[in-house]
This record gives C-alpha cells, structure tokens and sequence, in this order.
C-alpha cells in the first residue's frame, strides 16, 4: 500500500486530464469547475485505498473512484443549490457563479457521466459497481429528503437524526471502499466489512463536520460557519442540546430555529452557546469517538495482514483529528 498522498497524486494527476472541453460550453464547464475545486477527494481515496488493501493495484480502480468523485460533486452542486449556499470548499458554488439553471442541469449530467465510467470494466464487476451505485445512489436522495423534512419538523429523534446522515453522507463512502473491493474481487464477506467500516466512518466524518459547521474557523473550513443554523437544521448538536438543556433555554432555542433574521450573526453566537452549556458539543465529540471505534471494531474481521489493518485505522485518526 501506498501514503494517501500518493492516491491524492494519482486522482489530482487523472482529473486533469478529464476536464472535458465538450460542448455545449455552459453544461461541461461548470462540470470542470467543481471538479477542479478538489478538496481532499477523501472518497475516491477510499476507493484505491480499498483496492491495494486486497492487494490489486489502485490505477485499476481509477474508473470506479472517478466515479464516485463525478456523483459526490453532483451531489454538492444541487445540496448547495436547496441550502441556497453562497461558498463551496472556500469558493462560489455553481449556481452562484452561473445560475439555478445551470446547476441543476450540469449536475444531471455529472449523474449519468458517473455511470459511464463503470464501462471500463467486465460485465460481471460492472454489474455489480453499478447494482450497489444504485442503491447507494438512491439512498442518498432519501437521505437528502428526510434532511428536507426535518427542517419543519420539532419531532426529530436521535435515531431519525442518524438515519438520515448515514443515507445522505455515510453510505457512499460505505460504498466507495466496497467499490475498491469489488474491483480487487475479494471475497464477499471482507466487501461487506470494508463497507461496514466506511459506513461507521461515514458517520463519525459528517457528526464531525457537524460540529465543525458551528464551531469551525471560516478561513479553514470551507464553507460558511453557521449555514446549519442559519438553515435551522436540526443536526445531532440540536438534538442533544434540547434534550440537556435548562427549560428557558430549550424555549430560546426553539424560538431561535423558528425565524431568519436578516442578520444572523447573533442568532449563531446564541445557538452556539446554548450548544456549549447544554452539554451538547461534548456529547457530539462523544458520539465522534464511538463511530469511530466501531469502524475499528470491524477492521479486526477482516481477512487482511495486521499492517494493513494498521493503514485503515491511520487513515481514519487522521480524518477525526481535523479540527479546523
């Protein structure tokens, strides 16, 4: 196996040989720009990373991390399109640099392109790349929709709550390292662990980003601090709060995710603090570790040398020790 800078390099070097110059111009450009955005590519990462794990050469899943780096984006570009969100990865979304049209249009495109790159492999892995892309696909608009939901809703459980990031974010990285296993044709049952991992890591990442969207530094975040709360989301620090919090300031919090001021600078700092003297920012950083834990719980079941185990386990300190 190799250092994740050496997957990152493989990725970086790939997607700049992919930026089409198709026409029309306005659908393919837009495509080009969000990809170019990069970030840390943290899932198709998971997705070479998986494949030398059972011990095949990453550049052969190239096609299948392509892939999910095209539908991640597209995911993101109509995310930020229904949150009306100004920033992405510390620059103006697609639908702020070109139009609601735009983005909504090149993202659709950006869905089917993700499926044609599963056309550079043999039937019987295509099959199976492109049944758990649906799945996994499909899960992912459910889970963007009972995000939807719970904004109007003052009824949201834990459960519900965890239900809907393992389906809107948990599952495609859950998937992204099954691809990798898939590509490598290891055995069923070390696919399905590796998935269990990603999904647990999955869970521990967005709790994370959670955390990090109120109490992040905007100059390292990448994107707005404060957009859930603005948004009135009701996220896992919400849910704690109003579960831990004194009865006047359950009611100032309620009232708090019930109007859009025009300036939301002192409803943030209001919410923020509630956050912290409920309890609810250290019961999330809890909740962090468990998820966390349990995705290192499953690496033991895998049928993998102990150094490699090693390397998973690395990788995921890593992602949980962003604190920016």
């Amino acid at each position: 196996m190799h250092p994740i800078a050496y997957y990152q390099e493989l990725l970086a070097n790939h997607f700049s040989t992919i930026a089409t110059q198709k026409q029309p111009k306005n659908l393919y450009e837009p495509i080009a720009y969000i990809l170019a955005l990069g970030g840390k590519r943290m899932r198709p990462v998971l997705t070479l990373m998986a494949t030398e794990v059972f011990n095949v050469d990453a550049k052969k899943a190239i096609p299948a991390a392509t892939a999910v780096e095209v539908f991640h984006n597209f995911s993101l570009i109509h995310d930020d399109i229904m949150d009306d969100a100004p920033l992405r990865r510390g620059n103006q979304t697609v639908h702020e640099k070109w139009d609601l049209n735009t983005g909504i249009l090149s993202g659709d495109a950006m869905l089917i392109l993700a499926y044609q790159y599963f056309e550079n492999y043999e039937p019987n892995i295509f099959q199976k790349l492109a049944k758990l892309f649906s799945k996994t696909a499909l899960e992912v608009c459910e889970g963007q929709q009972y995000d939807v939901d719970f904004e109007t809703r003052d009824d949201v459980t834990i459960p519900e709550y965890l239900k809907m990031i393992e389906y809107k974010t948990a599952v495609l990285v859950g998937a992204a390292m099954k691809m990798g296993a898939i590509v490598a044709e290891t055995s069923e049952e070390n696919a399905n662990l590796i998935y269990d991992f990603g999904l647990n890591l999955g869970i521990a990442f967005q709790l994370q980003d959670d955390f990090l969207d109120a109490f992040g530094n905007p100059e390292t975040f990448g994107k707005q601090v404060g957009g859930d709360i603005i948004e009135n989301k009701k996220t896992y620090l919400y849910l704690k709060a109003m579960e831990f919090a004194n009865e006047e300031d359950k009611q100032q919090l309620l009232h708090l995710f019930s109007i859009q001021p025009s300036d939301n600078t002192n409803k943030i700092e209001s919410v923020k603090t509630i956050f912290d003297s409920s309890g609810a920012s250290e019961a999330t950083k809890a909740a962090i570790k468990d998820f966390t834990f349990k995705a290192f719980e499953t690496l033991e079941k895998m049928d993998i040398d102990s150094e490699k185990k090693a390397i998973l386990k690395a990788f995921g300190e890593n992602l949980m020790g962003r604190n920016v």
